[in-house]
């Protein structure tokens, strides 16, 4: 299918209400002709919200969907995209923090969703009690401060008190740590980053990676009946160990299923390796 022949022309509901269209809106322009719009009447901090008043509803890719579905109740379009960001301990290196964003393109016409996704270690995310000035200046000088938001606060991070968002201006933090460290019941006040995209640029670079991900994944089609988004969907472990041939595990294969028509291809030895170094061997070293 040649989703330029689908969707030259037509219009995409964007489920954004924190600016992500800026970097959105040009790839789908560029690589299909979609042309964007923004819902300005919907809220997506209703499906959760960085600094905690509001839960996600269910995982990333769920809360993504429910965005796009409810852009497109709101517009009567049918393409939507919406995208879903968090924030914690990176899958393969859990002591450092890391973004993953998700972005997921609708089409009902067509039937056809197709999710990118992008991780990476390149975050401001940080938190932390301070008690001075002196410290909000530290802390916002290691985020990126003003180029980067900050989030005020008092009490408990699990239920923030006198939270004041988007902070980018120096005169505009003063006055809300003054009054936070004022109001606080025990003089101290709660920072974190702003996470939300149009308040944090590095996140921003992330969300156009994950945007570059989906690109690939619907230029690429089923051998058998060419749907767009065939790609790796599992990776299997069990690289022979060069010494003794037992499986280890590293990656030995990687699976690629169609969403449509089920078609399995399996692609052996993606790294390029058909053995592993005995020092990942759970047997040669135990």
């Amino acid at each position: 299918m040649n989703l330029t022949d689908a969707w030259e022309g037509e219009t995409i509901t964007i489920a954004t209400m924190h600016g992500k269209e800026q970097v959105i809106a040009p790839i789908l322009e560029q690589t299909w002709g979609l042309r964007s719009i923004v819902p300005s009447e919907l809220d997506t901090d209703r499906f959760g919200t960085f600094t905690r008043e509001v839960d996600r509803p269910g995982d990333q890719l769920a809360t993504a969907r429910a965005k796009a579905l409810a852009a497109l109740a709101l517009t009567g379009g049918s393409i939507a995209l919406a995208s879903e960001g968090s924030f914690g301990p990176h899958p393969s290196v859990p002591f450092a923090a890391a973004n993953r964003e998700l972005v997921l393109l609708i089409d009902q016409a067509l039937g056809l969703e197709l999710v990118g996704e992008a991780i990476s270690l390149k975050t401001n995310y940080r938190q932390g009690r301070v008690r001075s000035w002196a410290e909000v200046e530290k802390f916002a000088e290691t985020i990126g401060f003003p180029d980067h938001g900050l989030v005020v606060g008092w009490g408990e991070p699990q239920n923030l008190q006198g939270v004041t968002k988007g902070l980018r201006d120096r005169s505009a933090l003063a006055a809300a740590v003054t009054e936070a460290l004022t109001r606080s019941p025990d003089g101290s006040l709660w920072v974190e980053t702003d996470m939300r995209a149009m308040h944090n640029p590095t996140r921003m670079q992330v969300i156009a990676q994950a945007m570059e991900n989906l690109v690939a994944k619907a230029r690429s089609t089923c051998p058998v009946c060419h749907w767009p988004g065939f790609w790796v969907t599992q990776r299997l472990p069990g690289l022979p160990c060069g010494e003794c041939g037992l499986p280890t595990p590293l990656i030995r294969l990687h699976r690629s299923i169609c969403d449509r028509c089920g078609h399995q291809q399996d692609d052996p030895f993606p790294q390029g390796e058909t053995t592993a170094d005995p020092t990942y061997c759970p047997f040669c070293n135990p």
